[in-house]
């Protein structure tokens, strides 16, 4: 059985209402509200608060989250986004815990009225790689990097060319089955369903991705439903498992720093696909990348830049 996460005292069922004694929870609490992915990164930011707080009746204190909010600040290097997203993990788990009874929700409330840290504050700490333009020339000598002449070479130039044409997140491409490249109007989509996804959503593929996906599952030695299977040992030895994530990164970074590409991302494909189909529709760019407002496409997936010499002829 997984151990419980705040404290080693034995789990015991929430106290009736009115009770003012503090029970043990965990991440596990939000099962049914969050994917699986979501959950994890939760834990991982809830284990990291009880690390520095200690007992469970001076992690459950709010003055206890302000001493952390000011310890991330001042001890770590952590940018402002990944201490609020820190901040903001602890206070949904206890937000939760109140409402299923482990405790009090006056207590909850004042987590509440625990703030984040200002990005002005540390400005200094923002990162000016995290969102890295690829222009489509560059795209497409990336995408042409991988040698045809193994297997990993042509798992790794399909896997580059469906990133390159779909904008699919990480996680939605490692789980990408046959079923879900399905043949729609003389083209391709994908049927995928992303973290927030409740219904499986279409997303764009382009014919040349396609084909690479039918090329090197022609030659693939193992029968596997996923499209993007690892490989083990120094063989290397091919495997039914789907690639993890992190494999996805170490391909694309591997690829970039090829082509002299520094900070290349995986995301940072799924920023170019946005980019380039809001240059036509920014409607077509929020529908291909699956975002329920087109705020969220305008703001973070459209990376447009100052043209160079637009001041040259004012006056």
């Amino acid at each position: 059985m997984r151990d419980k996460i705040v404290t080693t005292q034995p789990f015991r069922p929430p106290a009736p209402a009115g009770a003012s004694k503090l029970q043990p929870f965990d991440a596990s609490i939000l099962a049914g509200q969050l994917a699986p992915s979501s959950m994890a990164m939760y834990e991982r930011d809830f284990r990291a608060y009880l690390a520095y707080a200690g007992p469970l009746e001076q992690a459950l204190q709010a003055a206890t989250l302000a001493r952390w909010r000011a310890h991330l600040a001042q001890e770590t290097a952590k940018s402002p986004n990944t201490i609020n997203r820190m901040l903001s993990a602890v206070k949904r788990l206890v937000r939760e815990a109140a409402v299923q009874g482990y405790i009090p929700a006056e207590l909850a409330a004042e987590f509440e009225q625990i703030s984040g840290v200002k990005a002005a504050a540390l400005k200094d700490r923002t990162k000016s790689n995290a969102r890295v333009r690829i222009e489509p020339a560059q795209m497409r000598q990336l995408c042409e990097t991988p040698p045809r002449d193994t297997l990993i070479g042509l798992r790794n130039v399909a896997l580059l060319a469906t990133l390159a044409s779909s904008g699919l997140r990480v996680s939605e491409l490692t789980t990408l089955t046959r079923q879900q490249v399905q043949r729609k109007e003389g083209g391709y989509i994908l049927r995928v369903r992303g973290k927030n996804d409740v219904a499986y959503r279409e997303a764009p593929v382009s014919r040349e991705a396609v084909a690479h996906m039918e090329v090197w599952l022609g030659v693939r030695p193992v029968e596997s439903d996923y499209i993007f299977t690892a490989f083990d040992g120094r063989g290397p030895r091919m495997t039914d498992r789907p690639l993890s994530p992190v494999a996805v990164w170490k391909i694309v970074r591997t690829y970039s720093l090829e082509q002299e590409l520094e900070n290349i991302k995986p995301h940072d494909f799924r920023r170019f696909v946005g980019t380039q189909l809001a240059r036509d529709d920014i409607r077509q760019a929020q529908k291909a990348l699956g975002h329920t407002r087109i705020e969220t496409t305008a703001k973070h997936y459209v990376l447009d830049e100052l043209e160079v010499g637009l001041t040259d002829d004012l006056y």
